[in-house]
C-alpha cells in the first residue's frame, strides 16, 4: 500500500455547486477544483456515498445528493488529476453520524443475518461497480462517525456519554449484544472490500480527542477481531478537545491496537462571517477552538494539525482530510431538502453553514491557507 502522506479532501458536494454555477479560482484564473486540488498539494479525495437520496418521488435530499452515479462520476475525475479515492459507504439514504443512522428505505425491513447479508451484498456491488468503472477505491470506510452504531436499531450501541468518560444504558437490554451486532455488520462490510481487491479498511468515529470513547469502543472491536486497518478519526476543535488531547488519543489509541491514523474530517473556520448568517462557525467558537477566525488563523491550525498527525510513532500517523473545503455559499445549495430532513428526523434551516470554514472565500478563490498543504510531503 501507498504510505505516501495523506493530504485530503472531501469534496462530495461539488456536482451540486457546480450545477448553480459555482466556479472555482486561482487568483483570477479559473481552473477546475481537481487541478487546484493538486497544484495545491493535496493528493487524496474522499467521497461519501448513500444507497438512494431519493424520496418517494424521486425528489433528491441534496448535500450532494451522493448516489452511487454521482461518486463514480467525482472519482473518475479525482482520478484523471492523479489523485486516490477514499470511498465513505455510510449505509444509510441520507446523513449517517451519532445522531442518526437510519436505515436505507429498502432495508427498513431486514434484520439479523439477512441485515449482514445485505451490508455484504451491496458493499461488494459498490465496489465492483467502482473497479468496472476503474475507479475502484484506495481506501473505503465502512460506516460514517459508528460511535453509537450504525443501520439502527439492529446496529445501535448505547450512546456514549462524554462527561462520565463512558457508554450510558438507560436498560441493561440495551448494551446486551449490541456490540456484537454493530461488530457482525461492520464486517460484513470489511469481508466485502477483502474479496474485492486491494484497499485499506478504515472504521471511523467522531470526538477526535476524546480518548475514553475510542479505547472502549475499539477495545470492543479487538474483543471481536473485527478486520480493519486505520483508525478513522473526525477532529473539529470547536467540539473535540484540544489539539493535545487529539494527540494524545493518536498516539495511545495507534500503540494500543498497532493501527495507523487518519483524521478523515477536519475543518477551521477563516472568517467568522456568514453570507447567510447562519453559518455554524462563530467568532465565540473560535475562542473555544483556539485560533483567530482569519486566513492566517486557519493556516496555524492546519500546520499545526497536520504536524501533530506527523508526529505520531512508529510513522502511524496517515495524514488528514479537510471536510467539504470547496462548499460555497451559492444560491439552492443546502445540506438538505425538506424530504431529506424528515427521512434523517433531522429538521433545521435549509442553506449552506459551513462555507466560512472551506478552504475558498465566498466567490470561489483558493485562499492562501491552502499553501500550508505544499509543506508537508
Amino acid at each position: 500500500m501507498n504510505r505516501t502522506f495523506m493530504k485530503g479532501a472531501d469534496i462530495s458536494i461539488l456536482k451540486e455547486i457546480e450545477s448553480l454555477g459555482g466556479k472555482y479560482y486561482v487568483g483570477e484564473e479559473r481552473k477546475d477544483l481537481f487541478e487546484i486540488l493538486r497544484i495545491k498539494g493535496l493528493n487524496t479525495v474522499r467521497l461519501r456515498l448513500w444507497v438512494n437520496p431519493h424520496d418517494e418521488e424521486g425528489q433528491p435530499y441534496l448535500g450532494g445528493t451522493n448516489d452511487l452515479e454521482t461518486t463514480i462520476e467525482l472519482a473518475r475525475r479525482a482520478k484523471d488529476h492523479g489523485l486516490r479515492f477514499m470511498l465513505n459507504i455510510h449505509y444509510s439514504d441520507f446523513w449517517a453520524d451519532p445522531k442518526k443512522q437510519r436505515k436505507p428505505k429498502s432495508w427498513e425491513s431486514l434484520t439479523g443475518t439477512e441485515l449482514e447479508e445485505e451490508v455484504y451484498r451491496y458493499t461488494i456491488e459498490v465496489l465492483n461497480v467502482c473497479k468496472a468503472c476503474d475507479v475502484l477505491p484506495d481506501f473505503v470506510q465502512i460506516g460514517n462517525e459508528t460511535t453509537n452504531g450504525m443501520l439502527w436499531p439492529d446496529g445501535r450501541t448505547p450512546k456514549y456519554d462524554f462527561e462520565a468518560r463512558s457508554f450510558e444504558a438507560a436498560e441493561p437490554e440495551e448494551w446486551e449484544g449490541s456490540f456484537d451486532r454493530l461488530a457482525a455488520l461492520l464486517q460484513a462490510g470489511v469481508r466485502a472490500a477483502r474479496e474485492t481487491g486491494p484497499m485499506e479498511v478504515i472504521l471511523h468515529l467522531d470526538a477526535g480527542g476524546h480518548h475514553g470513547l475510542y479505547r472502549t469502543w475499539f477495545d470492543e472491536m479487538q474483543a471481536r477481531k473485527v478486520d480493519y486497518d486505520i483508525i478513522g478519526l473526525s477532529y473539529y476543535p470547536i467540539w473535540h478537545g484540544s489539539l493535545e488531547e487529539l494527540r494524545f488519543n493518536m498516539e495511545e489509541i495507534s500503540a494500543r491496537y498497532g493501527k495507523e491514523v487518519l483524521v478523515v474530517e477536519t475543518a477551521y473556520g477563516h472568517t467568522a462571517d456568514s453570507p447567510s448568517g447562519a453559518d455554524i462557525f462563530t467568532a465565540e467558537l473560535a475562542k473555544v477552538g483556539g485560533y483567530p477566525p482569519t486566513v492566517e488563523g486557519q493556516a496555524r491550525f492546519l500546520h499545526d494539525l497536520m504536524t501533530a498527525v506527523r508526529q505520531v510513532p512508529n510513522g502511524r500517523g496517515r495524514g488528514i482530510v479537510y471536510w467539504e473545503p470547496a462548499w460555497l455559499p451559492v444560491e439552492g445549495t443546502s445540506w438538505a431538502s425538506l424530504a431529506g430532513m424528515l427521512y434523517g428526523n433531522d429538521v433545521a434551516p435549509m442553506g449552506n453553514h459551513w462555507s466560512n470554514q472551506g478552504l475558498f472565500d465566498f466567490q470561489g478563490k483558493a485562499l492562501d491557507s491552502m499553501n500550508v498543504f505544499l509543506k508537508f510531503d
